[in-house]
């Protein structure tokens, strides 16, 4: 089992990348289409707002799990800068417990929400339900808490800002 896991880790990483790659082009694409067809032809796609809304949610949790994967996110840490070394390390671990707790709590909340526009039915583009394409909210949120959960614990070495 230890031989194959950090394998299934790199392709989980890869397919992170390829996701918001994908979603960036699309939004772009997307968008300067409307653009286009609204100031040229005076029409817009009826379904490209709804979807570049959607496509915006995943691309800020996914760009969010790919800034906490490479420990890159934003921090506010003032009183780090003046610590020194063996405190500032501490003060990483309780900043991403902290943040880690966060989270978890919004994961939490997000899961809530799918689940209320599950027993409510809410439809995409009267195709499809609406909740799958929003479990990237719960699914995110849980991902980066455990992500920093890990990261306060193991003490991983963080990226000093350029």
């Amino acid at each position: 089992m230890k031989r194959w896991l950090p394998g299934l880790g790199r392709l989980l990483l890869r397919i992170e990348d390829i996701l918001l790659s994908l979603i960036l082009g699309g939004m772009i694409l997307l968008a300067s289409s409307q653009i286009l067809l609204r100031n040229l032809w005076e029409y817009s796609l009826p379904w490209g707002d709804p979807s570049l809304r959607l496509m915006v949610l995943w691309i800020t949790l996914l760009g969010a799990m790919a800034a906490t994967r490479d420990h890159n996110h934003i921090r506010i840490d003032l009183l780090s800068r003046y610590l020194p070394e063996p405190l500032k390390q501490a003060a990483d671990r309780v900043t991403d417990l902290f943040a880690a707790l966060v989270c978890a709590l919004l994961a939490w909340h997000a899961a809530r929400f799918v689940l209320f526009e599950l027993e409510d039915g809410s439809r995409f583009l009267d195709l499809m339900p609406l909740w799958p394409l929003q479990l990237v909210m719960p699914a995110g949120f849980g991902i980066m808490a455990l992500r920093l959960l890990l990261g306060a614990v193991s003490g991983r070495p963080r990226r000093e800002p350029k």
